[in-house]
């Protein structure tokens, strides 16, 4: 009998410790079922293109995932989601975009000036001098959220016969999330031919023009109803500063307006950057375009580039001007520029108008928005703002603009106080864009 009720409480342990061990081996599978229920709930309810990223991370980590955290993962995520919330924020502050884009065909011109291989350090090059992707991609995603019916992104890419994508891919951009951030995605490098009979179209300057009184550019510019510029904020060694304007130079196509150009009519492809024909001035575009207004003109770059400039955006006119200085550099416009060194401006700034918006960007940066020729940041150029003013493009006058959001004074940063830097006078620009 003794023997009896001890085998007893002998099994009774052992179906003590088997409870035990199911009810554990049961809240693991409850625990791992719950995790990834949270990891199908966030990728169905991310945006596009965070969705996608989420999805390329958890089919690379599906072999590991048991040692992998959902919080890991959630802080990814919100990295891939920051920059979204900000330019949706920002852009809800002046309206929102439906009313901007709502059905149209939207163009964005980014800038990638350069070649895809050249950093400041060893950061990408979209924390320093470009466009960033994950700013792009956010961009897309809030335009076909908006309703925007086609969106094309358009770069003037350096590097020949690349398509735009090719010379993404080149400099180690991941196109795929662009694509699925909206319907209706497509790259278009302008610096080629546009594809059909059509490749190029003339837009006349308003008021006479600085430099040429007409460009013809790519007819990319022409089908797009709503124009979006898309760039770092920035200094340049000719014309002062990059803030949305100076974006729209590379807007030129350079088999008209590059080296080597043809001499009748524009190259199939082109064959060199812009100093020779916009920069110097030793020569005329091909017969195919306009010559300049004055061949008697000043041919010094920095009297040159700024009218450019000027001319450009008063005959393709931007209707979203959005300037990201989250990071990026100072001491000129690349890595090319001596005394180029990243920095941390932690700002960005948007408006509809070009010059109101790179007016605020110059104050924010430290700068007199009304300085000209001879005061920061113009030491050795014609100021941009002024001359787009003249030809009617908008005011540069802080007191004519109503600022949204964060004050200029709160969001200062003075970018000749970077440390590392070089006076003006000594910057050097070597590469050939």
């Amino acid at each position: 009998m003794d023997q009896a009720l001890h085998s007893v409480a002998e099994l009774n342990q052992k179906l003590d410790l088997l409870t035990s061990q199911v009810q554990y081996l049961t809240e693991q599978a409850q625990t791992a079922e719950r995790e990834r229920q949270a990891r199908a709930e966030l990728m169905r309810d991310v945006m596009p293109i965070a969705n996608d990223a989420f999805r390329i991370t958890v089919e690379q980590l599906e072999e590991v995932q048991e040692y992998v955290d959902l919080g890991d993962l959630l802080r990814l995520l919100k990295r891939l989601l920051r920059n979204g919330r900000n330019l949706e924020k920002i852009l809800d502050q002046l309206g929102g975009l439906g009313r901007l884009v709502k059905g149209k065909t939207v163009a964005i011109k980014i800038n990638m000036t350069g070649d895809p291989n050249t950093r400041l350090g060893y950061l990408p090059a979209g924390r320093t001098y470009w466009t960033h992707p994950q700013n792009v991609g956010a961009m897309i995603h809030l335009l076909g959220k908006a309703g925007a019916g086609r969106i094309r992104v358009l770069e003037g890419a350096m590097s020949w016969p690349d398509s735009l994508e090719e010379f993404m891919l080149r400099a180690s951009w991941d196109i795929r999330p662009l694509f699925s951030a909206a319907p209706k995605v497509e790259l278009v490098n302008t610096n080629l031919p546009y594809k059909g009979s059509r490749p190029y179209t003339r837009f006349k300057v308003p008021n006479g023009g600085h430099l040429f009184s007409a460009y013809d550019l790519n007819t990319a510019y022409d089908e797009c109803d709503v124009l979006v510029s898309m760039t770092k904020m920035k200094e340049h060694a000719i014309a002062g500063v990059t803030l949305s304007m100076k974006n729209s130079f590379g807007i030129t196509p350079c088999t008209i307006y590059g080296g080597r150009s043809g001499v009748d009519e524009p190259l199939p492809i082109p064959y060199g950057g812009r100093q020779e024909i916009v920069h110097n001035g030793q020569r005329q575009p091909p017969k195919s375009a306009l010559p300049e207004i004055n061949p008697k003109s000043p041919r010094q770059p920095g009297y040159r580039v700024p009218r450019c400039v000027a001319d450009l955006v008063a005959a393709r006119p931007v209707h979203l001007a959005i300037v990201e200085g989250i990071e990026s550099m100072a001491g000129g416009e690349g890595p090319w520029s001596r005394g180029a060194r990243p920095c941390s401006p932690g700002v960005m700034i948007a408006g509809t108008n070009v010059v109101t918006v790179d007016a605020v960007g110059m104050a924010v940066l430290g700068f007199d928005p009304m300085a000209d020729r001879g005061a920061p940041p113009f030491e050795g150029c014609d100021s941009t703002l002024r001359l787009a003013e003249e030809l009617g493009v908008g005011t540069r006058d802080l007191k004519q603009i109503e600022v949204i959001g964060t004050p200029i004074e709160q969001a200062k940063f003075d970018i000749r106080a970077v440390p590392g830097g070089v006076p003006p006078g000594e910057r050097r620009r070597a590469f050939p864009g």
